[in-house]
């Protein structure tokens, strides 16, 4: 083997663990890399001590339209775009830091991932296949997913109009903390409103 390839392997290697200790699922690390199949799952056990679970990808884009999911999609999403378009990262490169953006940008507002990294990566196969599009907010300008091919002319983001019960899931009112936790959860699509949403 070449040096050249030893050091490509040694990178594909690097972004299969970076992306399983991330959540990435096997089907993810299959797409992504050149690793074979049971190197993958090797590395998968040596990173999580256990085997890759099994069972079908997300493949609906319904789930990224939905309320709470749509606010952290297109956080996550519009991280990725900037990562991708102004820092001219290449798109792997992008897409970890964009979900690593993500998660940081949650756990500072103390609020739960709504997004795991296989979602992420489906959104990001729904935009590439052009099944899902970026929406412009017509009250507060922010940019969020939405379906491809749709009228967006009156589009209303779900923080400038949530649904009548938004976030309040059974967990959160056993908790009884419901409007504290929509209100850190909606914290950071607010922040970046202005600047990595539009």
């Amino acid at each position: 083997m070449s040096e050249k390839s030893l050091v490509m392997e040694m990178q594909q290697i690097q972004m299969a663990v970076e992306l399983i200790e991330l959540g990435a699922r096997l089907q993810v690390l299959e797409t992504e890399t050149d690793l074979s199949r049971g190197r993958l799952i090797r590395l998968y056990k040596e990173v999580r001590g256990m085997s890759p679970p099994k069972g079908m990808l997300p493949f609906s884009t319904d789930w990224f339209i939905t309320w709470l999911p749509n606010i952290h999609s297109s956080l996550f999403y519009n991280y990725y775009h900037r990562l991708l378009e102004d820092c001219e990262c290449d798109r792997m490169e992008a897409f970890v830091k964009a979900f690593r953006l993500y998660l940081e940008q949650v756990s500072l507002d103390d609020a739960e991932p709504v997004l795991g990294l296989t979602r992420a990566w489906t959104l990001v196969r729904f935009f590439e296949s052009e099944l899902l599009e970026l929406a412009t907010c017509t009250s507060c300008s922010a940019q969020f997913v939405a379906h491809a091919h749709t009228p967006t002319q009156e589009f209303v983001c779900g923080i400038c109009q949530p649904p009548s019960r938004a976030g309040k899931t059974r967990k959160r009112m056993a908790k009884g903390n419901d409007d504290t936790r929509t209100a850190s959860v909606a914290a950071p699509a607010r922040r970046v409103s202005a600047s990595s949403m539009s």
